[in-house]
């Protein structure tokens, strides 16, 4: 579908339950349709490097896969994919009305006030709320299926992706911003250097899991009990990862927040139920994980700035760019003490 498309589907409200609301929220990916009782997602038709929704094929293939992935966890949340047509001018969801132009996902909607990251900047996550998600993360994560085979090393090249930003970057931002990319490439590519028999040695004791991809504060709600979603669907790459980098990047979120003792709060608990993180390389390599993380949201926000619809919108979004170049060198000066 197209921008002009949703807006009309949304316009017109032909969806399978009457509303009264309907509220667009986009990210890079995908429009996210929120209705009143349910939210409809529906995949750009883009194409990057990590990932190709460019067809209709490929876009019913990734809804069916973030359905399948998602309901390991979110089962009441993910209720079905269902095809989108057009019928003489108007669109219309589910239905058989023949070929169908696109395919949204289907979810239940949750109280978007108990999203975690709008309770994170209101104050309200407490050390227990973090206790319990991490307890909940150590026991996904010890269900997940274990990866057996996997080139560990392949996370220094994702790192160094940043890169294919950096002109825009510093036009936008400044040389400097520029400068901190040639030296978290240089200390990441040193890094592993360094480290890479604890990599592989992680993989063959069975570190590496099918997990989330995707933990941060946006992907949880708090009911009061953790309910995560919107799990990484469209590479399995990005998926299979190590449960420490999992647990990096919602610590480098709270990080992000402000909420250094929540972070460290977090990786410890986990660590108690969940020994992950079991000496000093280790610790420094949970380092590694929240600059490389801190390195991917710099890098989302980044092509999000440029595909911004006005001024305002990229400006926001530069401002995002630059807190996570700014926290990413936060975490390279443990390298260099």
């Amino acid at each position: 579908m197209t921008q002009g498309q949703i807006d009309k589907l949304i316009s017109e409200r032909e969806f399978p339950e009457a509303t009264d609301h309907c509220e667009l929220v986009e990210t890079h990916i995908s429009w996210v349709i929120l209705c009143d009782d349910f939210v409809y997602k529906v995949k750009k038709p883009i194409k990057y490097s990590f990932l190709d929704f460019s067809t209709v094929e490929r876009r019913k293939h990734f809804c069916e896969r973030e359905l399948q992935l998602n309901q390991r966890f979110a089962k009441d949340i993910y209720l079905g994919v269902l095809p989108v047509y057009q019928v003489n001018g108007h669109f219309k969801i589910g239905g058989d009305f023949g070929a169908p132009i696109d395919y949204t996902l289907k979810m239940r909607k949750l109280d978007p006030k108990m999203r975690m990251d709008k309770l994170l900047k209101q104050g309200r996550v407490s050390e227990e709320h973090i206790k319990n998600l991490a307890e909940w993360i150590e026991n996904f994560h010890k269900k997940a299926a274990v990866i057996r085979e996997k080139d560990v090393l392949d996370i220094k090249e994702k790192f160094n992706d940043l890169v294919a930003e950096k002109q825009f970057i510093s036009e936008q931002l400044g040389f400097d911003s520029a400068k901190t990319i040639d030296r978290a490439v240089i200390v990441s590519d040193g890094f592993f250097d360094k480290h890479e028999k604890l990599l592989k040695d992680r993989l063959r004791s069975g570190f590496f899991r099918d997990c989330h991809g995707d933990l941060h504060s946006r992907n949880i709600f708090l009911l009061p009990g953790p309910q995560p979603f919107d799990c990484l669907e469209f590479n399995d790459d990005y998926r299979q990862i190590d449960v420490l980098n999992e647990v990096a990047f919602l610590c480098m979120d709270l990080d992000a927040h402000d909420k250094n003792e929540l972070s460290e709060l977090c990786i410890g608990h986990y660590n108690l139920h969940f020994p992950a993180m079991r000496n000093d390389e280790e610790r420094q390599l949970f380092t590694y994980y929240k600059c490389y993380r801190a390195n991917v949201r710099a890098k989302v926000n980044s092509l999000r700035a440029k595909s911004a619809y006005n001024n305002a919108d990229q400006k926001k979004t530069l401002l995002e760019v630059q807190k996570y170049l700014d926290l990413m060198e936060d975490y390279l000066k443990s390298f260099s003490q």
